[in-house]
């Protein structure tokens, strides 16, 4: 068994004096883990660092098999990542997040958002929003989507503003007005793509909504707590955009989504 694929690196872990485990995110086959030899040594190690982007060959004699891995630089992205804790804690959470899906299963949308928000993490806004809609497309990924585009009251696509935390769908301003104290609010940006975030408290409070169904259906019922990363990129992004007046609207005049 053999395929070669481009991906994203989630993660090492020791194998051994001389060897490591290689866990990417790849375009094509999910997140796959492989052994590298040698990625212990010196030459290997800054290679196999936390988001930098490989080619990568993977080699088994069975598919089910952990197999070889064969690693070329594509870019170097580690350093930069380091540096800034809205991209390390990012990444921590995207890893986190794609450990919930089954290894080598194929999510080529969450692997091009993941390289979007890595291209773009020096600007705070524009990776709370991308990361939000990460969040979104792996409910989706997993089977708990939502339905952010009509009303479930009146079926309108007008003016939607709450999210029902019963149903997982949009409903309107008007319609939701007399329970919105029972209701998730949805920030505007997360109906379009073509919408930008515009402020911290927009940010927040998508991730409000997203959390609660991450943690009705993922982290309680498999006896989880929300990772330590997400209230470390939360607490990131808010300090960053605390200490800079006015981001949020040059981010809304930016488009970066794949």
């Amino acid at each position: 068994m053999e395929w070669r694929d481009e991906g994203i690196i989630l993660g090492t872990r020791r194998h051994g004096e001389t060897s490591a485990i290689l866990e990417l995110m790849t375009r094509e086959h999910g997140r796959h883990l492989g052994l590298v030899r040698g990625g212990r040594s010196r030459r290997m190690q800054p290679l196999l660092q936390p988001g930098n982007r490989v080619d990568v060959i993977w080699r088994a004699r069975m598919d089910e098999h952990l197999g070889m891995m064969q690693v070329e630089p594509v870019s170097f992205a580690a350093a930069r990542l380091i540096e800034q804790p809205v991209a390390l804690y990012g990444l921590q959470l995207a890893a986190a997040h794609l450990r919930l899906l089954p290894e080598r299963d194929p999510h080529q949308n969450l692997f091009e958002i993941l390289a979007v928000i890595l291209e773009h993490c020096e600007d705070t806004l524009i990776a709370g929003e991308l990361m939000l809609r990460f969040e979104v497309l792996m409910l989706e990924e997993l089977g708990f989507g939502l339905d952010l585009k009509r009303c479930a009251a009146t079926g309108s696509d007008q003016n939607l503003a709450y999210v029902s935390p019963k149903s997982g769908r949009a409903v309107s301003r008007d319609a939701g007005l007399p329970w919105a104290g029972k209701l998730l609010e949805m920030p505007p940006f997360m109906i379009s793509s073509n919408v930008r975030a515009e402020s911290l408290g927009e940010v927040m409070a998508a991730f409000r909504l997203t959390g609660f169904f991450f943690n009705r259906h993922l982290w309680e019922p498999r006896g989880q707590k929300a990772p330590e990363a997400r209230d470390g990129f939360l607490t990131a992004v808010s300090r960053s955009l605390s200490n800079v007046p006015g981001q949020g609207s040059a981010a809304q005049e930016r488009s970066v989504l794949p």
